[in-house]
Parts: C-alpha cells; sequence; structure tokens
C-alpha cells in the first residue's frame, strides 16, 4: 500500500493516474453518446485511450503500471466490496436456493472449461491455457487467480473484456435463438458469463434481470476465485 501511494504521490504517478482518470471520463461520455453499447464500453474506450498516450509519450506499459500502481492496489477494496451486491439481493438467493447457485456454478464451469479446451486442442502455451479459465470473472478477481494458478494476470484482464463485450453484444441474439425470455435466467447468464459488462447490459434490461446479474457476477467471481487455486494447489 505505501509503495502504491509513494508512486501515486510522485510526478510520474500523478501525471499517469491523472491521465488515466480523464481517459475513463472521456470514456463515459462517450459510452453515453453511443447509448450504452457494449462496444462502447467505457473499459475498452479508456484503455485505448491510455494505449494512445503511451505510444505518443514513448512509455512503456510496465512503467506506467508502476507509475499508476495506487489503481493496481485499489482492485483488492473493490473484490471486497462485491460481498455489498450479494448482501443487498440476499433475500433472493434465498428464495432459489440450491437452484439458482448450481445454475451459476455450471454456467461459471461450462464457459471456461469450454474455452480452454479449444486452446489445449490447439497447443496454446500451458500459461495462456491457464489464465483462460479466469476469463470469465471480474478482473480484480481474475487477475489474482491467474496469478495463483501460474496464469498471466495482465492476459487474464484482456480476456475478461473481451468475454464481456463479446457476451453483451451477442447475448441478445442468443435469447432470441433458444428463445429465452425468462428475466431471471436472462440475469443469471450475463452475470455469470460477461460478468460486469454483462450485468451493465441487465441494468437496461430491468430490475428483476439486473438483481440475477449481479447475483450471477458475484457468486460466480467468488467461487471461481477459491475453488480453481485450490484445485490446481491439490491436484497439479
Amino acid at each position: 500500500m505505501f509503495e502504491a501511494l509513494n508512486h501515486a504521490f510522485s510526478v510520474s504517478g500523478l501525471f499517469w493516474l491523472s491521465i488515466s482518470v480523464v481517459s475513463y471520463i472521456i470514456a463515459l461520455w462517450v459510452n453515453r453518446k453511443c447509448e450504452g453499447h457494449p462496444a462502447a464500453h467505457p473499459i475498452i474506450i479508456t484503455a485505448l485511450l491510455i494505449s494512445l498516450c503511451l505510444y505518443l509519450g514513448n512509455f512503456s506499459v510496465a512503467n506506467y503500471q508502476n507509475a499508476a500502481s495506487l489503481l493496481h492496489w485499489l482492485l483488492g477494496p473493490i473484490t471486497v466490496a462485491l460481498a455489498l451486491p450479494i448482501y443487498r439481493q440476499w433475500q433472493k438467493l434465498k428464495q432459489y436456493g440450491w437452484r439458482l447457485i448450481a445454475s451459476i456454478v455450471f454456467g461459471g464451469i461450462l464457459a471456461p472449461v469450454l474455452a480452454w479446451f479449444t486452446l489445449f486442442i490447439m497447443d496454446a502455451p500451458k500459461a495462456i491455457q491457464l489464465t483462460m479459465l479466469a476469463k470469465s470473472i471480474t478482473t480484480p478477481l481474475a487477475m489474482e487467480s491467474s496469478a495463483q494458478i501460474g496464469g498471466i494476470p495482465a492476459l487474464a484482464a484482456v480476456f475478461v473484456i473481451v468475454t464481456g463485450v463479446v457476451g453483451a453484444v451477442v447475448s441478445t441474439g442468443m435469447f432470441t435463438l433458444f428463445n429465452v425470455e425468462n428475466p431471471q435466467s436472462k440475469g443469471v447468464a450475463l452475470g455469470t458469463v460477461a460478468h460486469a459488462m454483462g450485468t451493465a447490459k441487465a441494468i437496461h434490461m430491468g430490475d428483476d434481470v439486473a438483481a440475477m446479474a449481479t447475483l450471477g457476477l458475484c457468486v460466480n467471481g467468488i467461487f471461481t476465485a477459491l475453488v480453481v487455486p485450490v484445485i490446481f494447489g491439490l491436484f497439479i
């Protein structure tokens, strides 16, 4: 923490933190102008703007991560804050009981395993295969989980963003194709597979969808973050 604060209050740290915040503000404005389209998600726009600044300033990504390390440190408190949505939706969680938990766990296992198997049969490097297992949970949890099992945290963040964007974009077509009309089912699918971006889309689909997406996001994130490192620690 103190190291992150020292970097944050350096000239370089203050500059790149300011660039990051300003880029995010611009990204929010772009997202509103695009009426919340998933392809214009603030995370994507922010990453593109910061990448452009790094390129123009001839500043390496490693140096940026060091200068803006306070942002990385804040991922810890953000992860802990995921307990709040669970608390707020606790009555719904108790109402649906094991059926809800089972559906979230099943979706949370199936999606990354299928993606991992694709990389496995293509003989991708093992580190990339392991990183893919954390693709369907929110960024802070994905980076930490992938680090614990021998994956690549930075690449995990990329996989998470791509998964969220693709999930949010194709979800409407998938619901139509498979005739999914139940709001709770849509919410669970969006939150479990497309994490925060899916939840953001669910908010625009109604309170019921958003509530279930929040549960899917949190339960799947916690489940994956706890179970994956334990499995690898015991058997691999």
